[in-house]
């Protein structure tokens, strides 16, 4: 069944249902053999592509399901909450804003209905270098014009997915920085063609992690881009990308919820059948209560996500909510992690019972796509009114 085989009616519910079904075709020895192996999970993305899952942000007219925000939250926080990992494909729902909002109707047309297919793969999204970490503004990678094309040189570091993506979102400086009127000033955003790419100068190189997340470095070495592939106007990319940010982070923090009641469930299932000393460990307290209060945590995260999510689709600002509900659903997710460790003791640790992976998983997200630390000093400024920290 597609997304667009479902019932009416309640259409969030049934996406809920659809994308659990799905998932549960996936047994957990399928994510355990693919976190052996350090493997991206193919067979996954494709059933969800073909599904139409990861196309539903766009509109009917190009191929996609024209569905809002919240209902591309349902689908992440569904997948995690199956004990499935989202996160290799997540960036083909947040960084999609940037060419919906910002290309051209040219851009859309060559580009939508083949990402709305499955035909092409817009995963990777090129921002991070190694040494301007989240100062994004600090970025050295340039794209100089030269006719009809521009000659691209630098590095981007922690490009996930970037191995297993037809086309690249990348940011690269267009001015030089000191040239630039202000230090948001002077960058774009390009579609690049990986496949075209790299047979002319852009190479890959795997980074190993804690968990498997397929993340890369990234070398441009005098890859030629068309000029036709610039989104929006050349100068004005730091907003472009910004403009997607809230969606990533509500996006992310669904994805939290997700993985919080993954843990919170199987902690209260095991702490109800576990029996120590002739009674189930989960009648004492010193069990019950971490895994209460995870749940609380995890309630009102959820609750921030739904207002980001309806503040997002009716156009208003929602830079402050999107940002404490990343957070507050990361925290909430580690706790629920905890939790669950500590309630399972050593079968906790083993890989059987799929707790370390997730909790190796879901330990990301309180320091990518932005760190807490971040976030707090956004809310301190922005929100609170406080002195510029940074």
């Amino acid at each position: 069944m597609t997304i667009k085989d479902l019932p009416q009616g309640d259409e969030i519910a049934q996406i809920r249902q659809s994308v659990r079904k799905l998932c549960d075709s996936f047994a957990p020895d399928y994510w355990r053999k693919l976190d052996r192996e350090n493997a991206y999970p193919s067979e996954f993305v494709s059933a969800l592509s073909e599904a139409g899952y990861l196309s539903v942000l766009i509109p009917e007219e190009y191929g996609g399901s024209g569905l809002p925000l919240s209902a591309a939250a349902a689908i992440l926080e569904e997948v995690q909450r199956a004990g499935a990992n989202g996160a290799a494909c997540h960036a083909q729902m947040y960084i999609m804003g940037a060419l919906l909002r910002h290309g051209s109707e040219a851009q859309k047309q060559e580009y939508l209905p083949r990402i709305a297919s499955g035909e092409l793969r817009l995963q990777a999204f090129g921002v991070t270098e190694p040494t301007s970490g989240t100062d994004t503004t600090s970025i050295k990678t340039f794209a100089r014009r030269e006719g009809d094309t521009y000659v691209v040189n630098g590095q981007k570091v922690w490009t996930s997915r970037a191995e297993h993506s037809d086309l690249m979102l990348l940011l690269a400086r267009t001015t030089p920085k000191e040239e630039a009127a202000k230090r948001t000033d002077g960058m774009s955003v390009f579609i690049v063609d990986m496949r075209e790419a790299l047979k002319s100068g852009m190479t890959i190189k795997p980074i190993r992690t804690m968990m498997n997340h397929s993340t890369t470095e990234v070398f441009f070495d005098n890859v030629r881009v068309p000029a036709e592939n610039l989104i929006g106007e050349e100068g004005k990319g730091f907003r472009y990308i910004l403009s997607g940010m809230n969606a990533e982070r509500i996006l992310i923090a669904a994805e939290c919820i997700g993985d919080a009641k993954w843990f919170i469930e199987k902690a209260s299932a095991y702490a109800s059948e576990r029996s120590v000393f002739g009674r189930p460990i989960g009648q004492n307290q010193g069990v019950q209560f971490p895994i209460a209060r995870a749940y609380a945590q995890m309630r009102a995260a959820e609750l921030m996500v739904q207002q980001a999510a309806g503040l997002f689709e009716s156009g208003q600002d929602c830079g402050e909510q999107a940002n404490m509900a990343k957070m507050l659903a990361a925290e909430a997710s580690w706790a629920a992690a905890e939790a669950c460790v500590q309630t399972h003791g050593g079968f906790g640790f083993a890989e059987e019972y799929d707790i370390e992976r997730k909790f190796r998983e879901t330990r990301l997200y309180q320091v990518a796509p932005i760190s807490t630390n971040l976030i707090l000093s956004y809310l301190s400024e922005h929100v609170l009114g406080m002195p510029r920290s940074y």
